[in-house]
């Protein structure tokens, strides 16, 4: 097996991790915790890629990269087909995962002690880092966690935008097809089971992070 693809994968998943994380995070705070008109529309978008056909974000991706968008026509970049568009699609598909996990874990954490940690002079940035990042923090990493697994896992819609170039923008499931296509199967199988392992270890991981926390010795024993 080759271990290109492999790598491009990393390469590719690692930055549209980052995004997720930071875009993700902000969107489930606002979410969260704020009332503004048309919330509810801004949450179906957001979610609308887990239930649309990756063939169908991957054309919508096209055209809002592609020639006669304000991407392409005001700003100059030419995404289409480079491993810039792959982390894009990657990013897209994932980001409704972190952004409901989060969300939730967010919700649930108590507002009285945001409140309390305002009253005592904190600022908001404060309250976030010092009270509910803590809090929301196994439902945050859940959800990073599970939209890093799916980006690096997408197919559909990176093959729109960003092709299957070996070298460039070929990333494992993309190999994967490659491979089944040329009746190469022993290489197909070792890449699925690659791909198999990690997702497995991802959902494993979530889920131990879902798990509720024994208590410990001082809070079994009664007064």
């Amino acid at each position: 097996m080759s271990w290109q693809p492999a790598l491009l994968s990393l390469g590719i998943t690692g930055p549209a991790s980052l995004l997720i994380l930071g875009i993700g995070l902000a969107l489930a705070l606002l979410l969260a915790r704020r009332r503004f008109p048309g919330k509810l529309l801004v949450d179906t978008l957001l979610t609308l890629p887990l239930v649309l056909p990756p063939s169908v974000v991957g054309y919508y991706l096209l055209r809002a990269l592609g020639r006669g968008s304000p991407l392409f026509e005001w700003l100059g970049l030419r995404l289409l087909f480079t491993p810039a568009a792959a982390v894009v699609a990657a990013t897209i598909v994932g980001l409704p995962l972190m952004v409901q996990s989060a969300q939730a874990a967010i919700a649930g954490v108590d507002p009285q002690l945001e409140n309390a940690a305002r009253t005592l002079g904190s600022g908001e940035l404060a309250v976030f880092r010092r009270v509910t990042l803590p809090l929301a923090r196994r439902g945050i990493l859940a959800g990073w966690v599970l939209g890093t697994a799916r980006a690096l896992g997408e197919f559909g819609a990176t093959f729109m935008v960003a092709g299957n170039i070996p070298g460039r923008t070929q990333t494992l499931p993309l190999a994967i097809y490659d491979a089944v296509q040329n009746r190469r199967y022993d290489a197909a199988t070792q890449m699925v089971l690659l791909v198999t392992s990690v997702s497995f270890l991802a959902l494993y991981l979530i889920r131990r992070l879902e798990r509720p926390r024994r208590p410990g010795p001082l809070q079994d024993a009664g007064p």
